[in-house]
Protein backbone atom coordinates (compact mmCIF):
# COMPACT_ATOMS: atom_id res chain seq x y z
CA UNK A 1 0.00 0.00 0.00
CA UNK A 2 0.69 3.57 0.27
CA UNK A 3 2.94 2.95 3.31
CA UNK A 4 5.48 0.86 1.19
CA UNK A 5 5.33 3.06 -1.49
CA UNK A 6 6.41 5.76 0.85
CA UNK A 7 3.32 8.56 1.18
CA UNK A 8 3.15 11.63 1.37
CA UNK A 9 6.40 11.33 0.20
CA UNK A 10 7.87 8.91 -2.70
CA UNK A 11 9.95 6.12 -2.95
CA UNK A 12 12.98 8.20 -2.14
CA UNK A 13 12.51 8.46 1.19
CA UNK A 14 10.87 5.46 1.95
CA UNK A 15 12.09 1.93 4.33
CA UNK A 16 12.74 0.72 0.89
CA UNK A 17 15.35 2.88 0.14
CA UNK A 18 16.74 2.96 3.38
CA UNK A 19 17.46 -0.86 3.27
CA UNK A 20 19.35 -0.59 0.38
CA UNK A 21 21.17 1.82 1.27
CA UNK A 22 21.65 0.24 4.36
CA UNK A 23 22.17 -3.12 2.77
CA UNK A 24 24.91 -1.76 0.51
CA UNK A 25 26.94 -0.28 3.21
CA UNK A 26 26.89 -3.47 5.07
CA UNK A 27 28.21 -5.99 2.07
CA UNK A 28 29.51 -3.31 -0.06
CA UNK A 29 31.14 -5.73 -2.55
CA UNK A 30 27.79 -7.38 -2.69
CA UNK A 31 25.53 -5.70 -5.30
CA UNK A 32 21.79 -5.30 -3.53
CA UNK A 33 18.93 -3.82 -5.25
CA UNK A 34 15.22 -3.78 -3.11
CA UNK A 35 12.18 -2.87 -5.98
CA UNK A 36 9.74 -0.88 -4.34
CA UNK A 37 6.21 -2.37 -5.23
CA UNK A 38 4.06 -0.67 -3.36
CA UNK A 39 0.82 0.80 -5.03
CA UNK A 40 -1.43 3.86 -3.36
CA UNK A 41 -4.71 1.92 -1.62
CA UNK A 42 -3.70 -1.17 -2.75
CA UNK A 43 -5.22 -4.02 -0.52
CA UNK A 44 -4.05 -7.78 0.35
CA UNK A 45 -6.33 -9.34 -2.65
CA UNK A 46 -4.56 -6.63 -5.21
CA UNK A 47 -1.20 -8.66 -4.23
CA UNK A 48 -1.55 -11.82 -4.80
CA UNK A 49 -1.59 -11.15 -9.01
CA UNK A 50 1.15 -8.46 -8.09
CA UNK A 51 3.26 -10.98 -6.44
CA UNK A 52 2.96 -13.68 -9.33
CA UNK A 53 3.92 -11.06 -11.86
CA UNK A 54 6.96 -10.38 -9.27
CA UNK A 55 7.87 -13.87 -8.86
CA UNK A 56 9.02 -14.18 -12.98
CA UNK A 57 11.68 -11.50 -12.37
CA UNK A 58 13.38 -14.28 -9.40
CA UNK A 59 13.77 -12.23 -6.49
CA UNK A 60 15.35 -13.40 -3.82
CA UNK A 61 13.27 -12.36 -0.32
CA UNK A 62 9.98 -10.63 -0.42
CA UNK A 63 8.86 -8.27 2.25
CA UNK A 64 5.13 -7.89 2.72
CA UNK A 65 3.68 -4.72 4.73
CA UNK A 66 0.09 -4.97 3.89
CA UNK A 67 -2.97 -4.56 5.90
CA UNK A 68 -4.47 -0.72 6.30
CA UNK A 69 -6.23 -1.17 2.73
CA UNK A 70 -8.54 -3.92 3.42
CA UNK A 71 -12.06 -1.51 3.44
CA UNK A 72 -11.05 1.19 1.10
CA UNK A 73 -13.02 -0.72 -1.63
CA UNK A 74 -16.76 -1.53 -2.25
CA UNK A 75 -16.80 -5.52 -2.42
CA UNK A 76 -18.86 -8.31 -1.33
CA UNK A 77 -18.50 -12.01 -0.16
CA UNK A 78 -21.76 -13.65 -1.46
CA UNK A 79 -20.62 -15.72 -4.45
CA UNK A 80 -17.84 -17.41 -1.22
CA UNK A 81 -20.70 -17.64 1.26
CA UNK A 82 -23.08 -19.11 -0.69
CA UNK A 83 -21.24 -22.33 -0.98
CA UNK A 84 -21.10 -23.14 3.14
CA UNK A 85 -18.18 -23.44 4.82
CA UNK A 86 -17.27 -27.02 4.63
CA UNK A 87 -16.90 -26.60 0.90
CA UNK A 88 -14.95 -23.76 1.49
CA UNK A 89 -12.41 -25.30 3.92
CA UNK A 90 -12.11 -28.21 1.40
CA UNK A 91 -11.45 -26.23 -1.62
CA UNK A 92 -8.60 -24.12 -0.05
CA UNK A 93 -6.90 -26.98 1.34
CA UNK A 94 -7.38 -28.63 -2.36
CA UNK A 95 -5.64 -25.63 -3.67
CA UNK A 96 -2.25 -25.92 -2.57
CA UNK A 97 -1.94 -28.96 -4.62
CA UNK A 98 -0.64 -29.13 -7.45
CA UNK A 99 -2.72 -32.03 -8.81
CA UNK A 100 -5.59 -30.32 -8.33
CA UNK A 101 -4.67 -26.96 -9.90
CA UNK A 102 -3.81 -29.46 -12.95
CA UNK A 103 -7.32 -30.82 -12.78
CA UNK A 104 -8.99 -27.83 -12.36
CA UNK A 105 -7.27 -26.07 -15.64
CA UNK A 106 -8.32 -29.30 -17.97
CA UNK A 107 -11.90 -29.17 -16.43
CA UNK A 108 -12.16 -25.66 -17.73
CA UNK A 109 -10.25 -26.20 -21.07
CA UNK A 110 -12.80 -28.77 -21.55
CA UNK A 111 -15.45 -26.69 -21.31
CA UNK A 112 -14.01 -23.68 -23.21
CA UNK A 113 -13.16 -21.42 -20.19
CA UNK A 114 -9.34 -20.32 -18.54
CA UNK A 115 -8.63 -20.36 -15.36
CA UNK A 116 -7.70 -17.00 -15.44
CA UNK A 117 -11.54 -16.19 -16.15
CA UNK A 118 -13.73 -15.08 -13.37
CA UNK A 119 -16.43 -17.53 -12.66
CA UNK A 120 -20.04 -16.52 -13.14
CA UNK A 121 -21.46 -14.06 -11.26
CA UNK A 122 -18.67 -13.79 -9.31
CA UNK A 123 -18.05 -9.75 -8.68
CA UNK A 124 -15.05 -8.00 -9.95
CA UNK A 125 -13.43 -5.41 -8.81
CA UNK A 126 -12.09 -2.51 -11.52
CA UNK A 127 -7.72 -3.29 -12.67
CA UNK A 128 -7.23 0.44 -10.55
CA UNK A 129 -8.47 1.24 -7.27
CA UNK A 130 -11.99 2.74 -6.96
CA UNK A 131 -11.37 3.70 -3.14
CA UNK A 132 -14.92 4.74 -1.73
CA UNK A 133 -13.12 7.66 -0.03
CA UNK A 134 -11.96 8.73 -3.66
CA UNK A 135 -15.17 10.01 -4.01
CA UNK A 136 -17.67 13.10 -2.90
CA UNK A 137 -19.64 11.36 0.00
CA UNK A 138 -17.56 8.14 0.19
CA UNK A 139 -17.54 8.75 3.68
CA UNK A 140 -21.58 7.95 4.04
CA UNK A 141 -21.03 5.04 2.21
CA UNK A 142 -19.18 3.27 5.89
CA UNK A 143 -21.90 1.75 7.80
CA UNK A 144 -21.58 -0.87 10.75
CA UNK A 145 -21.41 -4.03 9.37
CA UNK A 146 -20.04 -6.79 11.47
CA UNK A 147 -20.58 -9.82 9.45
CA UNK A 148 -18.60 -8.01 6.84
CA UNK A 149 -16.09 -6.75 8.71
CA UNK A 150 -15.71 -11.02 9.66
CA UNK A 151 -15.75 -11.83 6.46
CA UNK A 152 -12.99 -9.35 5.37
CA UNK A 153 -10.91 -10.37 8.46
CA UNK A 154 -10.94 -13.95 7.25
CA UNK A 155 -10.04 -13.09 3.44
CA UNK A 156 -7.21 -11.10 4.67
CA UNK A 157 -5.56 -13.95 6.57
CA UNK A 158 -5.98 -16.28 3.81
CA UNK A 159 -4.11 -13.55 1.34
CA UNK A 160 -1.42 -13.56 3.94
CA UNK A 161 -1.09 -17.34 3.70
CA UNK A 162 -1.79 -17.58 0.41
CA UNK A 163 0.92 -15.35 -0.47
CA UNK A 164 3.51 -17.55 2.02
CA UNK A 165 2.62 -20.36 -0.42
CA UNK A 166 2.94 -19.15 -3.52
CA UNK A 167 6.48 -17.90 -2.38
CA UNK A 168 7.47 -20.76 -0.80
CA UNK A 169 6.30 -23.32 -4.17
CA UNK A 170 8.81 -20.48 -6.11
CA UNK A 171 11.97 -21.25 -3.71
CA UNK A 172 11.81 -17.48 -2.94
CA UNK A 173 11.70 -16.60 0.79
CA UNK A 174 9.37 -13.98 2.89
CA UNK A 175 9.19 -11.64 5.28
CA UNK A 176 6.56 -10.54 7.15
CA UNK A 177 5.72 -7.31 8.47
CA UNK A 178 2.91 -6.54 11.15
CA UNK A 179 1.41 -2.94 10.40
CA UNK A 180 1.51 0.18 12.77
CA UNK A 181 -1.14 2.36 13.15
CA UNK A 182 -1.63 5.97 15.29
CA UNK A 183 -3.64 5.21 18.15
CA UNK A 184 -2.73 8.51 20.39
CA UNK A 185 -2.84 11.12 17.90
CA UNK A 186 -5.34 10.11 15.51
CA UNK A 187 -9.16 10.12 16.81
CA UNK A 188 -11.55 7.82 14.73
CA UNK A 189 -13.28 8.24 10.92
CA UNK A 190 -16.68 7.62 11.52
CA UNK A 191 -18.16 7.13 14.46
CA UNK A 192 -21.82 5.40 15.23
CA UNK A 193 -24.27 4.86 17.51
CA UNK A 194 -24.61 1.31 19.09
CA UNK A 195 -27.85 -0.72 17.01
CA UNK A 196 -29.72 -1.14 20.23
CA UNK A 197 -29.37 2.05 21.58
CA UNK A 198 -33.00 3.56 22.45
CA UNK A 199 -33.46 6.95 21.34
CA UNK A 200 -33.51 8.05 25.42
CA UNK A 201 -30.60 6.40 25.47
CA UNK A 202 -28.75 8.18 22.75
CA UNK A 203 -29.67 11.28 24.61
CA UNK A 204 -28.30 10.15 27.46
CA UNK A 205 -25.41 9.11 26.16
CA UNK A 206 -24.67 13.07 24.29
CA UNK A 207 -25.66 14.63 27.28
CA UNK A 208 -22.53 12.69 29.58
CA UNK A 209 -20.19 13.44 26.97
CA UNK A 210 -21.12 16.97 26.71
CA UNK A 211 -20.74 17.16 30.73
CA UNK A 212 -17.33 15.97 30.97
CA UNK A 213 -16.42 17.96 27.89
CA UNK A 214 -17.72 20.88 30.10
CA UNK A 215 -15.89 19.93 33.19
CA UNK A 216 -12.47 19.45 30.96
CA UNK A 217 -12.63 22.86 29.48
CA UNK A 218 -13.25 24.70 33.16
CA UNK A 219 -9.59 23.76 34.34
CA UNK A 220 -10.86 23.45 37.84
CA UNK A 221 -9.86 20.37 40.59
CA UNK A 222 -10.26 17.53 39.81
CA UNK A 223 -11.84 18.05 36.60
CA UNK A 224 -10.01 15.79 34.58
CA UNK A 225 -11.25 12.87 37.13
CA UNK A 226 -14.85 13.81 36.96
CA UNK A 227 -15.09 13.87 32.92
CA UNK A 228 -13.16 10.49 33.47
CA UNK A 229 -16.30 9.31 35.09
CA UNK A 230 -18.40 10.22 33.11
CA UNK A 231 -16.81 9.02 29.80
CA UNK A 232 -16.50 5.77 31.35
CA UNK A 233 -20.69 5.99 31.78
CA UNK A 234 -20.93 6.79 28.52
CA UNK A 235 -18.73 4.10 26.94
CA UNK A 236 -20.88 1.43 29.49
CA UNK A 237 -24.21 2.73 28.04
CA UNK A 238 -22.96 2.57 24.48
CA UNK A 239 -20.16 0.03 24.28
CA UNK A 240 -19.85 0.74 20.21
CA UNK A 241 -19.37 4.19 20.01
CA UNK A 242 -15.53 4.66 18.65
CA UNK A 243 -15.30 8.69 19.70
CA UNK A 244 -16.62 7.16 22.81
CA UNK A 245 -13.65 5.27 23.51
CA UNK A 246 -11.36 8.24 22.26
CA UNK A 247 -12.69 10.84 23.95
CA UNK A 248 -12.22 8.24 27.38
CA UNK A 249 -8.81 6.97 26.41
CA UNK A 250 -7.89 10.74 25.92
CA UNK A 251 -8.72 10.85 29.61
CA UNK A 252 -7.02 7.99 30.94
CA UNK A 253 -3.46 9.55 28.81
CA UNK A 254 -3.76 12.70 31.38
CA UNK A 255 -4.06 11.28 34.07
CA UNK A 256 -1.51 8.70 33.46
CA UNK A 257 -3.46 5.69 33.44
CA UNK A 258 -1.22 4.38 30.82
CA UNK A 259 -2.84 0.65 30.35
CA UNK A 260 -6.56 1.87 30.72
CA UNK A 261 -5.55 4.29 28.28
CA UNK A 262 -3.84 1.97 25.79
CA UNK A 263 -6.96 -0.50 25.53
CA UNK A 264 -9.08 2.32 24.84
CA UNK A 265 -7.16 3.70 21.94
CA UNK A 266 -7.08 0.36 20.49
CA UNK A 267 -11.25 -0.05 20.88
CA UNK A 268 -11.71 3.72 19.80
CA UNK A 269 -9.97 2.37 16.26
CA UNK A 270 -11.71 -1.28 16.18
CA UNK A 271 -14.76 0.93 16.69
CA UNK A 272 -14.05 3.14 13.57
CA UNK A 273 -16.84 2.71 11.31
CA UNK A 274 -14.28 3.55 8.52
CA UNK A 275 -11.33 1.74 9.46
CA UNK A 276 -8.54 3.24 7.51
CA UNK A 277 -6.18 1.76 10.14
CA UNK A 278 -5.53 -2.03 10.38
CA UNK A 279 -8.00 -3.93 12.76
CA UNK A 280 -6.83 -5.64 15.39
CA UNK A 281 -7.92 -9.09 14.54
CA UNK A 282 -5.81 -8.19 11.33
CA UNK A 283 -2.57 -7.17 13.80
CA UNK A 284 -3.10 -10.91 14.95
CA UNK A 285 -3.44 -12.54 11.99
CA UNK A 286 0.10 -11.36 10.52
CA UNK A 287 1.20 -12.66 14.20
CA UNK A 288 -0.34 -15.87 13.78
CA UNK A 289 0.44 -17.02 10.62
CA UNK A 290 4.02 -15.88 11.15
CA UNK A 291 3.79 -18.55 13.82
CA UNK A 292 2.20 -20.92 11.95
CA UNK A 293 4.01 -20.87 8.73
CA UNK A 294 7.60 -20.13 10.79
CA UNK A 295 7.77 -16.77 8.47
CA UNK A 296 10.28 -14.42 9.62
CA UNK A 297 8.47 -11.20 10.93
CA UNK A 298 8.94 -8.09 11.65
CA UNK A 299 6.49 -6.27 14.56
CA UNK A 300 6.57 -2.66 13.17
CA UNK A 301 3.74 -2.21 15.94
CA UNK A 302 5.72 -2.96 18.51
CA UNK A 303 8.97 -2.10 17.26
CA UNK A 304 7.30 1.72 17.12
CA UNK A 305 5.87 1.39 20.38
CA UNK A 306 8.94 0.79 22.48
CA UNK A 307 10.18 3.92 21.27
CA UNK A 308 6.67 6.11 21.98
CA UNK A 309 6.06 7.09 25.39
CA UNK A 310 4.65 5.03 27.57
CA UNK A 311 4.25 2.33 24.58
CA UNK A 312 1.36 4.50 22.90
CA UNK A 313 1.99 5.25 19.17
CA UNK A 314 1.32 8.43 17.87
CA UNK A 315 2.39 11.73 16.26
CA UNK A 316 6.31 11.23 16.83
CA UNK A 317 7.14 8.36 14.54
CA UNK A 318 3.51 8.72 12.35
CA UNK A 319 2.42 11.78 9.84
CA UNK A 320 -1.15 10.70 10.03
CA UNK A 321 -3.12 7.62 10.53
CA UNK A 322 -0.69 5.32 8.77
CA UNK A 323 2.32 6.25 7.22
CA UNK A 324 5.85 6.56 9.10
CA UNK A 325 7.25 9.72 9.23
CA UNK A 326 10.99 9.50 6.89
CA UNK A 327 12.39 8.87 10.74
CA UNK A 328 10.11 6.54 11.56
CA UNK A 329 10.98 5.02 7.59
CA UNK A 330 14.63 4.84 8.60
CA UNK A 331 13.24 2.59 12.18
CA UNK A 332 11.88 0.01 9.68
CA UNK A 333 14.23 -0.38 7.67
CA UNK A 334 17.00 -0.77 10.40
CA UNK A 335 15.19 -3.71 11.52
CA UNK A 336 14.13 -5.50 8.15
CA UNK A 337 18.40 -4.78 7.82
CA UNK A 338 18.85 -6.98 11.30
CA UNK A 339 15.86 -9.73 10.64
CA UNK A 340 18.35 -10.42 7.71
CA UNK A 341 21.55 -10.30 9.67
CA UNK A 342 19.73 -12.33 11.98
CA UNK A 343 18.48 -15.58 9.30
CA UNK A 344 22.23 -15.09 7.71
CA UNK A 345 21.31 -13.05 4.63
CA UNK A 346 23.40 -10.59 5.41
CA UNK A 347 27.52 -10.46 7.27
CA UNK A 348 27.81 -6.74 7.81
CA UNK A 349 31.07 -5.32 7.46
CA UNK A 350 32.45 -4.13 11.26
CA UNK A 351 31.95 -0.03 10.74
CA UNK A 352 28.00 -1.10 9.12
CA UNK A 353 25.95 0.68 11.51
CA UNK A 354 28.53 4.22 10.92
CA UNK A 355 28.72 3.92 7.11
CA UNK A 356 24.83 3.76 6.79
CA UNK A 357 23.70 6.46 8.90
CA UNK A 358 26.91 8.66 6.94
CA UNK A 359 25.07 7.12 3.49
CA UNK A 360 21.60 7.83 5.22
CA UNK A 361 22.37 11.77 6.10
CA UNK A 362 23.82 11.90 2.08
CA UNK A 363 20.74 10.89 0.45
CA UNK A 364 18.35 13.55 2.50
CA UNK A 365 20.14 16.52 2.19
CA UNK A 366 20.68 15.33 -1.65
CA UNK A 367 17.04 15.55 -1.60
CA UNK A 368 15.69 18.81 -3.47
CA UNK A 369 12.96 21.22 -1.33
CA UNK A 370 10.28 20.54 -3.66
CA UNK A 371 10.08 16.89 -2.67
CA UNK A 372 9.43 17.96 0.94
CA UNK A 373 7.27 20.89 -0.57
CA UNK A 374 5.17 18.38 -2.47
CA UNK A 375 5.07 16.14 0.36
CA UNK A 376 3.39 18.76 2.55
CA UNK A 377 1.06 19.43 -0.09
CA UNK A 378 0.24 15.53 -0.57
CA UNK A 379 0.18 14.66 3.23
CA UNK A 380 -2.99 17.54 3.32
CA UNK A 381 -4.31 15.89 0.44
CA UNK A 382 -4.07 12.60 2.19
CA UNK A 383 -5.72 14.26 5.44
CA UNK A 384 -8.54 16.00 3.74
CA UNK A 385 -9.23 12.23 1.89
CA UNK A 386 -9.58 10.21 5.38
CA UNK A 387 -12.40 12.78 6.60
CA UNK A 388 -14.59 12.67 3.25
CA UNK A 389 -13.78 15.74 1.48
CA UNK A 390 -13.08 14.74 -2.05
CA UNK A 391 -14.40 16.61 -4.38
CA UNK A 392 -14.84 14.13 -7.54
CA UNK A 393 -18.29 13.03 -8.51
CA UNK A 394 -18.94 9.15 -9.67
CA UNK A 395 -19.25 9.05 -13.61
CA UNK A 396 -22.63 7.06 -12.96
CA UNK A 397 -24.21 9.93 -10.12
CA UNK A 398 -23.44 13.08 -12.56
CA UNK A 399 -26.36 13.41 -14.55
CA UNK A 400 -25.47 16.51 -15.21
CA UNK A 401 -23.18 17.69 -18.06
Amino acid sequence: GSTVQGRPFQVETSFTTWLEISLNAAEPERHWEVINCGGVSYASYRLLPILDEVLQHQPDLIIIYTGHNEFLEARTFEHIESRGELLNATLASASRLRSFTLFREGYLQMRGRSSHEPPPGRPILPAEVEALLDYRGGLEEYHRDCQHREDVVRQYHYNLRRMIEVARRAGVDMILVNPVSNLRDCPPFKSLPGDKLTPEDEERWRSLCHRASQKLRSNQPGALLEATALYEEACELDPHHAGGFYNLAQCYDAAGRTAEAHDSYRRAKDLDICPLRILGPMNESVLEVAQQTRTPLVDAQALFAARSADGIVGARWLIDHVHPSITGHQLLADALADEMVQLGIVDPQPDWDTTRRQRYRQHFEALPDIYFDQGSQRLEAVRAWALGRADRIRPDDDAEP
